[in-house]
Formats: structure tokens, C-alpha cells, sequence
């Protein structure tokens, strides 16, 4: 950990759950990559890996102002956003954009023991469309983009919204993420972390060591999160031995 980084919190009886979108509830992390160089193909510029981790975790307003200047065709931020969103949108109605497996179930379940908030570098537009579509927009109580905050992730603005809207102080709340700057943010806004690391895009060690808890998988990420919402002791909130996620892709499969 760096040495001027704060340590993470000590698990304790946690009183709500701020839960991050893409790539901690929703495979759709490599779609924003796809819609990412689709449009910068548009205009016969290139995309690299190193731009899709620079964005992650960006307000829509935020990288689409990167993505139209590096793109260099002169459309303006609204214009690329719109463009890409659309794209999503299309993939989620072609059924491209599922859940992982047990994903749905960890909110709902979660839901069942404390208020629940979504903190998503999503645009509403799109949020409020996978929530609609998988069944999960009653297990929110609160749900933030950070296109309505004034700053993305990684600064803590999103994660201290959602907690506001839940009426909870963040040092009370859970946060799930996956992304180097989704961890960032929800360190500093003062939520006990679960650390959910998406195997095709990891987050840098920096970022992961911020984190109270690393997971394995969704079903790892569900142990932890009852466990912090029950008060349980800190050797009960492991999920290291958890199975690996897997998307659901069978029409009728659990979530």
C-alpha cells in the first residue's frame, strides 16, 4: 500500500450497501471497450487498452470529452455520448448486457437487510434502462450516475451522493467495486470496501490494498456483504475461496 494512502477500515456492522454497476453486477465492462473503439474507428483513430483504463470509472460527460478529442472528428462530447450510449442501449435490448451469475440475487438479498444505493459511472439513461430490464429497480432505494455529481470516480463524490440519498454516513455503508478508480472513490468517501476484481480488467495493486475485503467472485462479494451486514467477525468476511464469476447466458439461469 502507499505509504500516504489511509488504511482500510476494520469490518464492522455495516448499516446500508452502495454497490458499483458494470463489471460488479452487470458483464458489460468490455462493451464500453467495444462502443469505446467503434467510435473512434469512425473517424480512423485508434483505441488502446491503456485509454480504456484511463476512462474507467469516468462520468459519461467526462469520458466522452476524452473520447471526442482523441477520436479528433469534431463532434462534440454530447454528440459522442449519444453515440456510444445509443450503442449500449442496443446491445442490452440484443440481450448482450446480462447480469452475472448470483448478481441479481446478492442485491436482492441484501435488500432484504438494509437499504441498498447504486453508484454507476453509467449515464441515467442507460442505468435506469438495465435496472427496468433485469428486474432490480425496486431493490434500490437510492441510484446515482456520476454524470449527476460534480466529479467521476475516482474522486469520492458518486459513493458520497448515494450515501446522502440513503440517508446513512458513508462509514456505515458497504461499497462493491471492481475497477482501480471505482475503489478509489469509494475508499475515499469513507466505505468499508469489498474488492471485486474484474480478471480482464484488474485493478492496479494500489487500488486493490484500499479495499477491507477482496472477493473472488459474486458469490464471494454476497458472503461479504451479509456478513458486514450482519455484524459477523472479520474471519467470516472472506471470500477468497469463492468460484470464479460466471455470466449468466441461459434465459431462465439464477442470478
Amino acid at each position: 500500500m502507499d505509504a500516504d494512502a489511509a488504511p482500510p477500515p476494520s469490518p464492522a456492522r455495516s448499516r446500508a450497501v452502495v454497490f458499483d454497476l458494470d463489471g460488479v453486477l452487470l458483464e458489460s465492462e468490455h462493451l464500453w471497450e467495444e462502443m469505446w473503439v467503434r467510435y473512434a474507428e469512425r473517424f480512423s483513430a485508434s483505441w488502446t487498452p491503456e485509454d480504456t483504463t484511463h476512462v474507467q470509472g469516468m462520468s459519461a460527460p467526462e469520458w466522452s470529452a476524452y473520447l471526442a478529442e482523441r477520436a479528433g472528428g469534431g463532434e462534440s462530447a454530447e454528440a459522442c455520448e449519444r453515440a456510444v450510449v445509443d450503442d449500449m442501449v442496443a446491445a442490452l435490448e440484443a440481450g448482450r448486457m446480462e447480469p452475472y451469475e448470483g448478481a441479481v440475487a446478492m442485491v436482492r438479498d441484501a435488500a432484504d437487510r438494509a437499504p441498498v444505493a447504486l453508484a454507476t459511472s453509467a449515464p441515467r439513461r442507460l442505468v435506469d434502462a438495465v435496472l427496468d430490464r433485469h428486474g432490480l429497480t425496486s431493490s434500490f432505494t437510492a441510484t446515482v450516475s456520476s454524470a449527476e455529481v460534480a466529479r467521476g470516480k475516482p474522486s469520492p463524490d458518486v459513493y458520497r451522493e448515494a450515501a446522502s440519498r440513503l440517508g446513512v454516513d458513508p462509514a456505515h455503508c458497504v461499497g462493491v467495486e471492481d475497477s482501480s478508480n471505482g475503489l478509489r472513490a469509494a475508499h475515499a468517501a469513507g466505505l468499508t470496501v469489498v474488492a471485486l476484481p474484474n480478471p480482464t480488467y484488474p485493478p492496479k495493486s494500489d487500488a486493490l490494498a484500499l479495499a477491507t475485503t477482496v472477493v473472488d467472485g459474486v458469490a464471494g462479494a454476497r458472503a461479504a456483504v451479509l456478513a458486514l451486514l450482519d455484524g459477523e467477525p472479520d474471519d467470516r468476511v472472506d471470500g477468497h475461496d469463492s468460484p470464479s464469476r460466471a455470466s449468466a447466458t441461459a434465459p431462465g439461469a439464477t442470478r
